[in-house]
């Protein structure tokens, strides 16, 4: 890799680099890959091997330290997908007949549910919104 057209290699070990990426799902390789371009932009700049060098093996082993364990625990824990009650509470819904303590209804996503002021000195009146902080049963309570 000696010369102006040394960036033309690293290039092309960066694409090689995405082959086992592919096929083995490792992302490491993806950061292997980063580190090539990152070469090839100092080899395009016109600098020597040996900078080139080191820009490849500063910057792969800087993501894989640094990237690679928060793309481990993200990956691990997956993304956090709220269903069925979970998901509502923490929903705004529009207050379809007055709420206080004792009851009322509001519709929430589309459906109207029966619901409680958490507080109960709390009155809200039909068309204000509310947020769901809580369900008991088939009764939202809102703030």
């Amino acid at each position: 890799m000696v010369g102006v057209d040394s960036w033309i290699w690293w290039l092309l070990a960066a694409a090689a680099l995405g082959i086992p990426l592919v096929l083995t799902a490792v992302p490491e390789f993806a950061l292997f890959a980063l580190g090539a371009v990152a070469a090839a932009v100092v080899a395009g700049l016109g600098a020597g091997v040996v900078p080139q060098a080191v820009t490849f093996l500063v910057v792969s082993v800087g993501l894989v330290a640094f990237v690679g364990p928060i793309a481990r625990r993200q990956l691990r824990t997956g993304p956090q997908i709220k269903m069925g009650i979970e998901a509502l509470k923490g929903a705004t819904a529009v207050v379809a007949e007055t709420v206080d303590g004792e009851g009322g209804r509001i519709k929430l996503n589309g459906e109207i549910w029966s619901a409680r002021a958490l507080h109960p000195g709390q009155v809200y009146q039909p068309g204000q919104q509310v947020d769901v902080v809580e369900i008991q049963g088939a009764t939202a309570l809102v703030v």
